[in-house]
C-alpha cells in the first residue's frame, strides 16, 4: 500500500480481508492537506479537529510504532486513507476476530473477549512488546505493535510497549467511538469505546 504522502506499507491477507501489517505513519490527508501535528498536551486535550502526534513527541518512536491519531482524523472528509483503503468499521474488526476463532456472541461483547485471538495478532518476542507478551504467535501476520496511546483528558502519553490501541471508524454518540486494545500480559482482544480526543494507532483495510 502506498500512503498519501508516498510511504510504502506492508500488507497481509487475513481471511478475505487485506490489512496493513504495520501502523499508519501518514502526515497528510488524501487531498494533500497536512494532518495537524500537536505536541502541546493541553491543546491536544481540547481538540475537536483531526490531529496526529508521535509518542512522547519523538519521531524515532513514530518511525517504529507509527503516529497516534485522534478520531477526528479518522472521520475527516479529506480522508486519512489513500484511494482503495479505509479505516475499518467495528463490524470489520469483528470479521477479523471471527476469522481468528472468536464466536459471533464473543465478538459482539465489549471488554475482554475470546481466547487467543489477540496472541494471533501480536508481533512475537519482546523487542517491542514487554515480557511476557502473553500468547503472541502472530499467526495472522498482522504484527500488532504496542504503540501506546495519548489520553484525551490531559494529553499525557501512556503504555508504549505495553498496549496496542486501534481505532475503528464506528462512533457511538457524539463523543465516543469503538476501538480495539491488545495488552502485553493477555492473549485476548478487548473492544471498548473511548473519547474521540484519545490518540490511538490506525490500521487500514482495503476496500
Amino acid at each position: 500500500m502506498t500512503g498519501n504522502d508516498g510511504k510504502i506499507y506492508q500488507t497481509v491477507k487475513i481471511g478475505n480481508q487485506w490489512w496493513m501489517a504495520e501502523n499508519l505513519k501518514e502526515t497528510e490527508y488524501r487531498n494533500g492537506n497536512a494532518i495537524q501535528n500537536v505536541t502541546d498536551n493541553s491543546i491536544w486535550a481540547g481538540l475537536s479537529t483531526g490531529a496526529r502526534c508521535a509518542y512522547d513527541n519523538s519521531e524515532s518512536n513514530a518511525s517504529v510504532y507509527g503516529y497516534l491519531y485522534n478520531w477526528y482524523a479518522v472521520s475527516d472528509s479529506r480522508n486519512i486513507a489513500p484511494p482503495g483503503w479505509h479505516v475499518p468499521t467495528d463490524e470489520e474488526w469483528k470479521t477479523l476476530e471471527k476469522h481468528l476463532g472468536m464466536s459471533q456472541s464473543e465478538a459482539d461483547n465489549s471488554g475482554e473477549r475470546g481466547t487467543n485471538e489477540g496472541g494471533k495478532l501480536k508481533e512475537t518476542g519482546t523487542i517491542h512488546w514487554f515480557s511476557p507478551n502473553e500468547g503472541a504467535t502472530n499467526e495472522s501476520g498482522f504484527s500488532a505493535l504496542p504503540g501506546g496511546y495519548r489520553y484525551d483528558y490531559d494529553g499525557i502519553f501512556y503504555y508504549l510497549g505495553y498496549s496496542a490501541t486501534f481505532w475503528s471508524s464506528t462512533e457511538l454518540g457524539a463523543n465516543y467511538a469503538w476501538y480495539r486494545y491488545l495488552y502485553f500480559s493477555s492473549s485476548l482482544v478487548s473492544r471498548y469505546i473511548n473519547d474521540k480526543q484519545d490518540g490511538f494507532s490506525i490500521r487500514l483495510l482495503r476496500d
